[in-house]
């Protein structure tokens, strides 16, 4: 289905046919309606979900079972499901309606503290760990295997590098991802969230953080990919603060600066994205080969 045939009518009419104490009320699209889904404001009080493609459908059962389960035992809000929509119309997938959580999107422009926020996410991601993975989702396909290993990317990685050329220090980048393959994950399974991004953290009205979202790509596995906003948001103190609290060995850093070279690279030529995007792909791929140089 076409992401763009994804638009608020199609939202409000899957809501009025289906959950219909709902009817009526405004649906309206957000500032940032997202890609793997799209995002409609509900009401005053609601969000509506629905994924923009087959690849993204796991995910919408997975988080309407695991997001109550999960949210007494973490710091701070997550979405909150209510309803679980099915396939109605010309949509061809189930898709949800969640409590809206207010706050704004997160950028380094609107953190008020970002040594304050690296605390506060590094406080919520130990304690989303410490939750018992007791039967929790694998991590696999459903998460784009995030939590599993980087084996899986092994060959689109130097793919990447062969095709960035000079624009990459590929010895180098070849160096780290070979080392970040050595760093085997020998733990017991832990919870992660799969894409702590600016995107998926919210600020309250001070530049605080508020609440976390979009958990589809949460799972049970191995939480290195949970580090990389280590380079993608921080720098400096805020940086040291996130890796002081975190609980992660050489290893896991080194795993975690696998999955950000993996990232950068793919996102430095994305068609999808901007040119603002391919320079902040470029920046981390830089900053985390010059970490890897340095030992740290």
């Amino acid at each position: 289905m076409d992401r763009d045939a994804i638009d608020a009518a199609l939202a409000a009419q899957l809501v009025a046919e289906q959950f219909p104490q709902w009817a009526g009320l405004p649906v309206v699209p957000v500032d940032r309606p997202g890609w793997d889904n799209r995002t409609f404001r509900l009401g005053d009080t609601m969000s509506v979900r629905l994924p923009s493609a087959a690849a993204y459908v796991a995910s919408v059962e997975k988080e309407h079972t695991w997001l109550p389960r999960l949210a007494p035992q973490l710091p701070l809000p997550i979405p909150v499901p209510l309803a679980l929509g099915a396939p109605g119309g010309e949509y061809p997938w189930p898709w949800s309606v969640r409590r809206w959580l207010d706050g704004q999107v997160s950028s380094r422009e609107r953190i008020r503290d970002l040594v304050a926020f690296a605390r506060d996410l590094a406080a919520f991601l130990v304690a989303l760990q410490g939750v018992d993975p007791s039967g929790g989702p694998a991590a696999g396909a459903h998460c784009f295997h995030r939590g599993a290993s980087l084996r899986v990317y092994d060959a689109e990685t130097h793919d990447a590098i062969a095709a960035l050329g000079p624009r990459v220090d590929g010895a180098a980048a070849e160096e780290l991802w070979q080392a970040a393959l050595d760093a085997t994950w020998t733990g017991r399974p832990l919870w992660f969230h799969g894409d702590i991004a600016s995107g998926n953290l919210l600020l309250d009205d001070d530049g605080d953080l508020s609440a976390v979202i979009d958990f589809g790509t949460c799972g049970v596995g191995d939480p290195a990919c949970d580090l990389v906003i280590a380079w993608t948001l921080f720098d400096g103190e805020s940086r040291a603060e996130f890796r002081r609290l975190m609980p992660a060995d050489d290893a896991m850093w080194a795993r975690a600066r696998g999955w950000a070279l993996w990232k950068a690279l793919i996102t430095i030529d994305n068609p999808y994205a901007g040119p603002w995007v391919a320079e902040e792909s470029a920046r981390v791929a830089k900053e985390v080969l010059a970490e890897h140089r340095d030992g740290r």
